[in-house]
């Protein structure tokens, strides 16, 4: 059974939420605070957080920094901050989705499943060989096919894609990758990723002007797509 956090300082919210997901067979903690919610996560195993951004000591924002420096674990932010600058600084610091309050419950229980299925087939083969669609990524032999056919990647296209790859449907913006993959300050130097991107682009998309694996988030960054 898959264990889930939810962060909330609004207990009704919570617990409506709590109810629903463990209709599908979940284990749900709560936490309303916080301080308490980044204990809980530093001292228990979880597989996916729900998580608010307006909350009682530590905010949201800082909680999602924390969890992405040290977990692996999906989170989804549900928030009323509805405007474009709180949805891509969370989607920036790790988060894997962004619904706003009011929201069915239905809509949060199929997005949860979802996350928690590409969590659970990403860590499957993220030892060996990453698959998704027709892209086949060989981590141990740095090998990349797109659908039968091998695509010759450079070193740093390769570590690029691996990096994308291997943190599925967040998103990250120019400096973050350069940063993470040429692993120095990339304040000057952010437009060589764009150049990276496009020549992934042309070699493993079948369009390249409609990547279908590594997207453009506008105003944002790029997302490896599952």
């Amino acid at each position: 059974m898959k264990e889930i956090l939810i962060i909330e300082d609004d207990r009704s919210i919570a617990e409506l939420q709590k109810d629903y997901l463990e209709m599908g067979d979940c284990v749900v903690s709560c936490a309303f605070d916080g301080n308490e919610g980044l204990n809980q996560i530093k001292n228990r195993r979880f597989d996916l957080v729900i998580l608010d951004l307006m909350l009682p000591g530590k905010d949201g924002f800082e909680i999602l920094k924390e969890i992405s420096e040290t977990k692996d674990i999906p989170v989804l932010i549900v928030s009323a901050k509805d405007d474009e600058i709180s949805k891509i600084k969370g989607l920036n610091l790790g988060a894997d989705d962004y619904i706003t309050k009011p929201f069915s419950m239905g809509e949060l229980v199929a997005r949860v499943n979802s996350h928690l299925k590409i969590y659970d087939k990403f860590k499957k083969n993220e030892k060996d060989i990453i698959t998704v669609r027709g892209l086949k990524i060989d981590i141990k032999d740095r090998r990349v096919f797109a659908g039968n056919n091998e695509v010759v990647l450079k070193q740093k296209e390769f570590d690029l894609l691996l990096f994308l790859a291997q943190n599925p449907n967040r998103v990250y913006n120019k400096e973050d990758i350069f940063e993470r993959v040429w692993g120095f300050d990339a304040l000057s130097d952010a437009s060589t990723v764009t150049v990276h991107v496009a020549r992934i682009r042309e070699k493993i998309e079948e369009n390249p002007s409609k990547p279908q694996y590594i997207e453009t988030v506008w105003g944002a960054g790029y997302r490896f797509k599952i």
